[in-house]
């Protein structure tokens, strides 16, 4: 029994209809010349055309002028001239080629069509319009029963939206949606993607991107593993190594997942959360489980908010606390629940403390309630101001200045230049103002009336020499950037 598919092979071109017939031996003795409104058929396609020559011993036939193949019901090809093999059903169109397919019209110079695989190949550059995308590219095929393009070279594709430039792209006509298997860009109004693999769905406008894909606008730029993003709800979903640039404010934050609100102006990183906030002499470490940042309408930043185990690490300047937040519009950073910082030999605490940073530099802190200053004397004495509030001063990144407002108090070890101790200097006043060189107090102005005694190391208490909440909580001091992913125990240590 005969193969259908052999069978369907050789079928016969047959003639349908032309208006008249030639015969001209110069042409070949088994060519006819057929003159107008020509109609040729095989199977089930119809051929038409104002002129043809056909070779019936070859099953084949040359088509000349309004040449219209009506493949079935949805596939209609024209072109100017054709050239067609009722063998192998193989239709080579030239001029002004045209395909049509419901929504879907393909132009190009030079079309060759399979009836049998029912594929459509074009080399000379190609433009297919389907409903609002129109894409371009140098070559391509059509995959006409899965309604499916294979672009290659130089594609473009273009709609209300945006436009993308790839160099190998795949394109589904039933669900309009584009699949990327090479570099590809793609630009918005206000961003720009690059990617190597995924695909974009312009009918919902969603999108999907591998292979180290990368968002980027004026101001930012995101990359990560792979990203997911739906333009209509404005919701984006990034995994793997995350990463997203400030140049703007010169912060970076980076993650191993993140998510992002476009219409709440709300974005997150965690896992291995980390922010970076850079200058051009060092930079400024954080670390928490997870990092959010706030957008205004333009997607500028304006507050980045770190939740949870925070840990950070500058060089002369580390810190801890449960939460922090950064203003962009004062360049602020406030640490909340059990804040820690520590600047040189120095350990200041309180219940809260704002950071005020000008040119990417602390220039001051605030803190508040319970304020506390300690640096270590010796190996078991502890030098110590204590008072409600308290404001820092820092010169070239270091402490320099600190006022003590409310309840001020002090512990300190006087020494000679050679470190011989003279006494223990115990002072309260209501306030006082410290001034310190190399981190180390150099003097103590008291701004009221004051209670002062120097005593004898050996006549004091250990209780006598420490005020009221002191706490040395060394062990949680971030040694280096990388020691900010430690997580110590977060119970204050005494020494």
């Amino acid at each position: 029994m005969l193969d259908p598919a052999f069978s369907q092979q050789k079928s016969r071109v047959s003639i349908k209809h032309a208006d008249a017939y030639r015969y001209n031996a110069r042409l070949g003795k088994n060519i006819q010349r057929l003159i107008g409104n020509v109609v040729l058929r095989q199977d089930s396609t119809l051929f038409y055309c104002d002129s043809a020559y056909i070779d019936e011993s070859k099953n084949s036939f040359e088509a000349f002028s309004n040449v219209h193949i009506k493949v079935n019901d949805t596939i209609d090809v024209y072109g100017n001239r054709l050239l067609y093999n009722g063998n192998t059903k193989i239709a080579e169109l030239f001029d002004s080629v045209k395909l049509v397919d419901k929504n879907t019209v393909l132009t190009t110079d030079h079309l060759i069509y399979n009836r049998i695989t029912k594929v459509a190949l074009y080399d000379d550059g190609g433009k297919i319009v389907n409903k609002d995308n129109v894409l371009t590219s140098r070559s391509g095929l059509y995959f006409t029963q899965t309604r499916t393009f294979h672009f290659r070279k130089d594609v473009v594709l273009v709609n209300p939206d945006q436009e993308t430039y790839s160099d190998t792209l795949i394109y589904n006509t039933n669900n309009e949606t584009a699949y990327f298997l090479g570099p590809s860009i793609i630009r918005g109004e206000e961003s720009t993607i690059y990617c190597e693999n995924g695909w974009y769905d312009t009918k919902n406008d969603i999108s999907k991107l591998v292979k180290r894909p990368m968002i980027s606008n004026n101001e930012q730029t995101i990359t990560a593993d792979s990203l997911f993003y739906n333009n209509n709800t404005m919701f984006g979903k990034a995994m793997g190594n995350v990463q997203i640039i400030d140049t703007l404010h010169k912060v970076i934050l980076s993650g191993k997942r993140g998510e992002l609100w476009d219409s709440k102006g709300l974005s997150y990183v965690t896992d291995s959360a980390l922010a970076i906030s850079y200058d051009d002499t060092d930079s400024l470490f954080i670390h928490s489980d997870t990092m959010w940042m706030s957008f205004d309408e333009n997607r500028q930043a304006k507050v980045m908010r770190a939740y949870y185990g925070v840990r950070f690490y500058r060089k002369n300047l580390q810190g801890k606390c449960d939460s922090l937040s950064y203003s962009m519009s004062d360049s602020t950073i406030r640490l909340y629940e059990k804040p820690v910082l520590w600047s040189g030999k120095n350990q200041l605490t309180s219940d809260s403390i704002a950071i005020a940073v000008s040119g990417n530099k602390v220039d001051s802190l605030m803190m508040y309630n319970t304020s506390f200053i300690v640096s270590k004397d010796s190996t078991n004495t502890f030098n110590q101001i204590r008072g409600i509030n308290m404001t820092a001063y820092f010169t070239k990144n270091e402490l320099s200045r600190i006022n003590v407002n409310g309840n001020a108090q002090t512990v300190y070890y006087v020494r000679e230049e050679d470190g011989y101790l003279i006494g223990v200097d115990i002072a309260e006043s209501s306030s006082m103002s410290i001034r310190i060189k190399n981190n180390e107090i150099q003097t103590i102005s008291y701004q009221s009336s004051v209670d002062e005694d120097m005593f004898p190391e050996k006549d004091l208490s250990e209780n006598q020499t420490k005020l009221k909440d002191f706490s040395w909580q060394k062990e949680l001091r971030p040694a280096d950037k990388y020691d900010i992913f430690r997580k110590p125990d977060l119970e204050a240590e005494e020494e």
